[in-house]
């Protein structure tokens, strides 16, 4: 008994450094965008916003295994950096709970899961199971020669609601374009603020980023235009949609709460983690209600 609880406690503890890893309760941020674009799908396609059990628990196993593909590259090829920052020296990765071994089965794992589920989804998802892939993948190589990284981690995110009205409709409509352009946006956005923690130690490790490059005040004002952006194209999916008040609601609660965003930062940069998190993590959930409230 002794020995089947020390292996649980093992299992246990092995999953919770993988967790803290991909930090999966960052997943707030891509799930409420591919669960917006599947309902509002099902309902100009059926009149329903409900796409079916099998499509929630596709869509949702899709997400995950997308991001933690991601999530799990990024990691095992920033070991070399995150090892010198004082931020990150401490993840996983760097530390040896996970051995470089791990991560890679993790990846392939997670990368065939992700081409598996699309392939039970329909003919389109597969055909881009692969490039999605692929895209998810260039954001740690990106802000090795780049500075636009940030809208390539913004493209990454922003395929999530590509994806959602691919899974229920089997094609790309335009108000879809709208929404993950702001989602694109709005992700870019407030990584360049969180990428403001690393600002010294990027210009110390000829690291590419807008605010090694442009400086924290320029920075700002590039997260308030791409944020003004995501708000902009959200109101034209709205629109194209052809949605009523409570996705009008859906877009003026994300106007407020990425000016509130802005406000923390602003005010006081060692508020970039509440910014980040708390508030992002409010404005993906709270649109996905109100388009909820929208299609019921």
């Amino acid at each position: 008994m002794k020995s089947e609880e020390l292996k649980r406690n093992v299992f246990v503890e092995k999953l919770n450094h993988f967790s803290e890893l991909v930090m999966f309760k960052h997943s707030v941020f891509s799930l409420p965008f591919i669960f917006i674009a599947m309902l509002v799908a099902s309902y100009l396609e059926n009149g329903s916003g409900w796409f079916g059990w099998k499509l929630l628990f596709l869509g949702t196993l899709a997400a995950i295994s997308a991001r933690n593909f991601a999530m799990g590259v990024n990691r095992y090829l920033d070991r070399d950096i995150d090892v010198l920052n004082p931020r990150t020296k401490g993840r996983p990765s760097v530390d040896g709970r996970v051995s470089n071994t791990q991560m890679v089965l993790f990846i392939i794992i997670n990368a065939l899961i992700f081409i598996g589920v699309a392939y039970f989804i329909n003919t389109l998802a597969f055909q881009l199971s692969v490039p999605i892939l692929l895209i998810l993948g260039a954001y740690t190589l990106f802000k090795r020669f780049s500075a636009l990284a940030h809208l390539i981690l913004g493209v990454s995110l922003g395929l999530a609601p590509i994806a959602g009205v691919v899974a229920v409709t089997g094609e790309i409509t335009v108000w879809s374009v709208y929404l993950a352009l702001g989602v694109m946006f709005w992700v870019a956005g407030f990584d360049l603020l969180y990428s403001l923690q690393d600002m010294a130690f990027d210009k110390a490790n000829d690291l590419h980023s807008i605010p090694s490059r442009f400086g924290a005040k320029k920075t700002m004002w590039i997260a308030r235009v791409f944020h003004l952006l995501a708000v902009l194209f959200w109101a034209w999916f709205v629109t194209a949609a052809h949605l009523g008040l409570w996705a009008q609601l859906a877009v003026l609660f994300a106007a407020v709460m990425l000016t509130y965003e802005h406000y923390l930062v602003n005010k006081d940069f060692t508020k970039i983690d509440k910014a980040f998190f708390t508030v992002n993590g409010y404005l993906g959930f709270v649109f996905l209600l109100f388009i909820i409230m929208e299609v019921l």
